[in-house]
């Protein structure tokens, strides 16, 4: 009999090999979305498709989400005698940090995993290989358009975040806490400054990407039957988050290091 062999394995292997092809997916992602036919269609209905999983959930967690960061700002300057640049600090922690925290956190959370399954779905029933053997690419045809979709959602959301956050922060200064609406409103041009907006929509495209990869890679590798889908979306949310932290951070320090603070 003959002796069977081993491929010779160390500890975190197997994560590393996971690492590599969903860092591999991604490459393929940006490879193929220049190639022709593109899918327009499947483009159009999977943003709506976010859009309209994504909207509601995003609107109503960024009110909260302004409003704590405006008071607790806004007590903090207070105690340090600098109340006239609450506005502005609020301000640059939510469109920043704040905003596209919380839209690719609702985005890998209620779109990602929508997709995840999605894809998971088709794998089980063996969509997936039946289009690789027509010779259709899944990457092209399925992918694609879901992480581009991703991204223009995430970009979307930003915005709107952005702006209900700067809302709830300024109805919970002035309102709350007793703040000057001119001095709220004024300080905005003594710290803010446009490269801010940018860098928050950048990280939203960034982060919308992120996220519908990890959700395509775990969608269409999932393992156990229908019980596996389950726990590849699960992952797949997982995984997101802990990405996306480490990708803000990376980000931040970049743009701090770019990008002197206004005044500066």
């Amino acid at each position: 009999m003959a002796e069977r062999t081993t491929t010779p394995s160390f500890p975190g292997a197997a994560a590393l090999r996971q690492t590599g092809r969903l860092y591999g997916l991604g490459l393929d992602v940006v490879r193929l979305t220049f190639r022709r036919p593109f899918q327009v269609r499947e483009l159009i209905q999977q943003f709506w498709f976010i859009a309209s999983v994504s909207i509601l959930p995003t609107a109503l967690v960024s009110i909260p989400f302004g409003a704590v960061i405006a008071l607790h700002i806004g007590s903090l300057t207070t105690q340090i005698g600098a109340q006239s640049f609450t506005g502005a600090a609020s301000v640059l922690a939510i469109i920043q940090q704040a905003s596209p925290i919380v839209t690719a956190l609702l985005i890998a959370g209620a779109g990602g995993s929508a997709m995840c399954a999605d894809l998971g779905s088709r794998t089980i029933r063996e969509e997936i290989d039946a289009m690789e053997v027509l010779g259709v690419s899944p990457v092209q045809r399925l992918i694609v358009p879901r992480v581009l979709a991703a991204m223009g959602v995430a970009v979307f959301l930003n915005g709107m975040v952005s702006v209900v956050g700067v809302l709830g922060g300024y109805f919970f200064n002035v309102i709350m806490q007793n703040g000057t609406p001119g001095a709220y409103l004024a300080s905005f041009s003594a710290l803010a400054q446009l490269p801010d907006l940018w860098i928050s929509e950048i990280k939203a495209l960034i982060f919308g990407f992120v996220a519908g990869v990890v959700a395509s890679y775990r969608g269409l590798n999932p393992k156990g039957g229908p019980k596996g889908v389950g726990d590849a979306v699960n992952q797949s949310v997982v995984i997101t988050f802990l990405l996306l932290f480490v990708l803000n951070l990376i980000l931040t320090t970049v743009y701090l290091q770019l990008v002197p603070p206004k005044g500066s």
